[in-house]
């Protein structure tokens, strides 16, 4: 009967500590994919230019938006969530940046990304946020254009060529320096 007890216990030990650890880890991450990185600092991915993926988007304000619908305008793709801290921090600069370039033929969508909608319908309204945003639940966008953190940004110039992308919150300043760049023709920002 001792001997019996002994190899239970160090059977169900070890086996419980797991148990433990991972309810410990899900606990802390708030559910959260464990691949997902929280991108602090701005910087920007060098990437092979190339026709960007084409996406449907189904829109918090209802209807489905596709990559196609925004042909000869400049598109900023921002993957984002309503817990990520630095997501919150650009939430009001890509607000108001899009109000001043939207009439310039630019467009912005949003991609909330391993979130729940009503936490980011309830972000969308409090940062007045007006360009079209939707959920990718399934991940689909997410994983088509390569996404490994956020904040994530991918610009896409008027002829539907994929040509930086930034991760990190953005700056007003330097949001504004690659959307001109690209107004005025350039199709490689920065270089």
């Amino acid at each position: 009967m001792n001997k019996r007890f002994t190899i239970l216990t160090a059977t169900l030990v070890p086996i419980l500590v797991v148990i433990g650890l991972l309810a410990w880890g899900v606990f802390q991450s708030g559910g959260r994919s464990g691949g997902l990185a929280i991108n602090t600092e701005l910087g920007e991915v060098k990437i092979r230019q190339e026709a960007a993926r084409p996406f449907d988007l189904e829109l918090f304000a209802g209807g489905t938006l596709t990559l196609d619908q925004l042909d000869g305008k400049i598109v900023m793709v921002d993957f984002w969530a309503s817990w990520c801290p630095p997501c919150r921090q650009e939430a009001p600069v890509l607000a108001q940046v899009y109000r001043e370039y939207q009439a310039k033929g630019v467009e912005f969508v949003g991609v909330d990304i391993w979130d729940r909608a009503e936490d980011a319908i309830k972000y969308v309204d409090r940062y007045g946020i007006t360009y079209p945003n939707g959920l990718d639940d399934k991940g689909t966008i997410a994983i088509d254009y390569g996404v490994r953190g956020i904040p994530e940004k991918y610009f896409i110039d008027r002829n539907g060529v994929l040509v930086q992308k930034f991760v990190g919150p953005m700056d007003e300043a330097r949001l504004k320096q690659v959307l001109d760049e690209m107004l005025i023709g350039d199709s490689s920002p920065g270089s």
